[in-house]
């Protein structure tokens, strides 16, 4: 039997939910398995009423999939759902990319490139890559500072990370992502919105390509 997991005090439903949503981003719940809710309920030491509960949150993220009469299954990612995630991604990312340019200080200039020497020093573990990637990304629309974009962006991305294998593990594209970003960068510094929005379609648009 496995260990029982300690949980923190927020809303227990909360903490149930990131529970899953680690384990299906670590792929231990893979795409289109059956979450077995009472096996879980019984390792967390919950009742099954909050378990339910931090499943509508998966859900609603689109990480979990509830089907009538048999239960909840992690989301399977179509080539449709990939393509449509990647498209808003690159309209809303693109957009805020554009906004950093038009109005950011050197400091926040400088911030970014530091991310980015991060980036470039992290290319031998892709688990590091990845998770600093995604810090540039978020950095960058927290300095565009629009809160809705920043929790449309950041749901999207709950749903690309349950193809983020296909994409880092193909070869060549965690150095050409590294280019891309610094494509990205050099436009910023430059105060170039339109090319710093150009970059970043191109980058989403490689990705899709990779990903596919």
């Amino acid at each position: 039997m496995s260990a029982a997991v300690t949980l923190t005090p927020r809303a227990l439903y909360e903490e149930v939910a990131e529970q899953l949503r680690q384990r299906i981003f670590r792929r231990e719940l893979e795409p289109g398995s059956w979450i077995d809710e009472l096996k879980i309920a019984e390792e967390f030491g919950i009742s099954r009423t909050p378990l339910r509960e931090a499943l509508k949150v998966l859900a609603a993220e689109g990480l979990v999939t509830m089907k009538l009469r048999r239960g909840a299954y992690v989301t399977e990612v179509s080539d449709q759902d990939l393509q449509e995630v990647y498209h808003l991604l690159a309209l809303l990312e693109s957009d805020a990319a554009g906004v950093v340019a038009a109005r950011a200080t050197p400091a926040q200039v400088g911030e970014l490139q530091a991310l980015h020497a991060e980036l470039a020093a992290a290319t031998g573990d892709r688990d590091r890559f990845f998770a600093l990637n995604e810090r540039f990304h978020m950095r960058l629309l927290e300095l565009a500072s629009n809160r809705w974009r920043n929790q449309m962006v950041a749901d999207l991305r709950k749903v690309m990370k349950l193809n983020r294998h296909n994409s880092l593990l193909k070869h060549g594209r965690i150095e050409d992502s590294l280019h891309e970003h610094a494509a990205i960068l050099q436009a910023i510094a430059a105060g170039d919105a339109a090319a710093a929005e150009q970059a970043t379609r191109a980058h989403f648009a490689a990705g899709l390509e990779a990903a596919a």
